[in-house]
């Protein structure tokens, strides 16, 4: 079943001293997809920039630009959008074939999509390959296992051994520090999927967006309560990319929604930037609102 959802991305920067200038970057409108539908899309900033534009960065993610040249002690960038997102089923192939056989066509893939998954099997700024992440993968992709089944037990078997901890770790957080620690948050675990996946020469990519979550029986749904996903994709060799998220032990969920995918979190931060002016803190606000319509 096709689901629509409204969302709504606030992000609030707060200054101590104002601010002579501020340059900012957002990715925070869903990509277009096979599977998922952009039917409306906005952008607001506040204070009303003195220059904006939209373009693709080199994976094909929107990029917001915004340029405020003026004084400001606040920073405010709201998007919304309307989305559709159908389910996907997995591929057959290299996904019922022996891992093995899918890390060796990977590669030699000259697709799009394998030069994609020949760059997502390398050392990225916060997911280097290591012999740690490989011991995560080997107790479930062992000799002749089928690439489906070593990857699914994999993503569940991260969801119940690691600890969802708020707050444990940053985006600083050494992937090898949660391997040792079992805990970290959503970010982390697809770090470390990544990690285990690339260091048996398997194509994979971080994936930033939403899902929706439900709030405990009886109770309303808490409006801006979502917050900003992480997530896997896994290259099958001529079948495509499967979405794995070790946070929820889920093999391509129909909940989520795609808002754009790099090596690692680096690629994909949803709002950052720089301020000139005086030193001076800031205190950041982030609210996230999946809505079903």
């Amino acid at each position: 079943m096709t689901r629509r959802y409204q969302v709504t991305h606030r992000t609030e920067y707060r200054y101590d001293h104002p601010v002579v200038a501020g340059h900012t970057i957002a990715r925070v409108v869903p990509r277009r997809l096979s599977h998922q539908r952009v039917t409306a899309a906005d952008v607001r900033v506040l204070p009303i920039p003195t220059h904006s534009h939209t373009h693709q960065d080199g994976l094909g993610n929107r990029v917001t630009y915004v340029a405020v040249d003026a004084p400001h002690e606040r920073l405010e960038v709201t998007a919304t959008s309307t989305v559709e997102v159908a389910p996907r089923a997995v591929p057959g192939g290299a996904w019922l074939a022996p891992w093995e056989d899918a890390a060796a066509a990977t590669a030699d893939d000259l697709s799009d999509d394998g030069l994609l998954a020949r760059l997502c099997r390398l050392d990225s700024p916060l997911v280097p390959r290591h012999a740690d992440l490989r011991a995560v993968a080997a107790t479930e992709f062992t000799p002749g296992r089928t690439l489906g089944e070593a990857a699914a037990a994999l993503t569940v078997r991260i969801q119940e051994a690691f600890e969802f901890v708020p707050g444990a770790t940053d985006v600083t957080t050494p992937v090898r520090q949660v391997v040792g620690e079992r805990r970290g948050v959503c970010q982390d675990f697809a770090h470390v999927l990544l990690g285990a996946l690339r260091s048996l020469g398997l194509g994979a990519r971080y994936v930033s967006g939403y899902l929706e979550t439900a709030p405990p029986p009886g109770l309303p749904r808490l409006v801006g309560a979502d917050a900003s996903h992480a997530w896997v994709g896994l290259y099958v060799p001529g079948g495509g990319w499967v979405d794995l998220d070790p946070t929820n032990g889920l093999v391509q969920p129909d909940r989520h929604i795609t808002i754009g995918w790099g090596r690692d979190y680096t690629d994909v931060v949803p709002v950052r930037g720089v301020v000139f002016g005086p030193p001076s803190g800031q205190e950041l606000t982030v609210s996230v609102d999946v809505a079903p319509v």
